[in-house]
């Protein structure tokens, strides 16, 4: 999986109004936690963080505090402006080599689907998915070959396997079908 970096000021007030004043000056307030550490408080600037919150792609993140302390981690949660589309509040969920990562990663189909050379159109319904896996072996994305899908057919998150990855989303959860259009159907019944 890719990384990036991202660089945080340490910061010790968490009451609104120090909040309003972080936000004020274009910064965006972090928390970082995970297994067997102390919470901790930052702020990153809000135009370093496009590349990690304005993209379909799942990133590791090293993060470097002001203290010194880098620290791998992954996006855990986002909270967005309603009206304005700012980010208002960051989660980061610190990973480690020995514990598996779960996190979201983009679907990617390839192929030419049986089902839409028979007059039939692709939908895709999952653009990522969750999964868990040791952090050096986090795939970029996830392939799902849809050459030999059928009109009315479907590939669900339970037809898929890939090594070292446990995928995590429910398996009735529908990655992409074949559904007949009107010009498929009339061609079956005058057939």
């Amino acid at each position: 999986m890719k990384h990036i970096e991202l660089k945080g000021q340490l910061r010790e007030a968490s009451g609104k109004q120090a909040i309003k004043a972080i936000r004020r000056e274009g910064l965006v307030p972090c928390n970082l936690y995970g297994l067997g550490m102390e919470n901790i408080l930052f702020t990153v600037s809000a135009k370093a963080l496009k590349p990690i919150t304005n993209t379909p792609n799942s990133y590791i993140i090293d993060l470097e505090l002001s203290n010194g302390q880098k620290i791998n981690a992954v996006l855990h949660e986002l909270q967005w402006h309603p009206v304005t589309d700012e980010c208002l509040h960051v989660d980061f969920l610190a990973v480690c080599d020995t514990k598996p990562v779960v996190i979201d990663v983009p679907v990617v189909v390839t192929g030419h689907a049986e089902g839409v050379k028979a007059g039939g159109k692709l939908l895709v319904s999952s653009r990522k998915l969750k999964i868990s896996a040791m952090l050096n072996e986090l795939p970029d994305t996830l392939e799902v070959d849809c050459s030999a899908l059928q009109i009315g057919k479907q590939i669900v998150a339970g037809d898929l396997h890939y090594e070292g990855v446990n995928i995590v989303s429910p398996k009735a959860t529908i990655i992409c079908s074949v559904r007949p259009t009107r010009a498929s159907a009339q061609a079956a019944q005058n057939a």
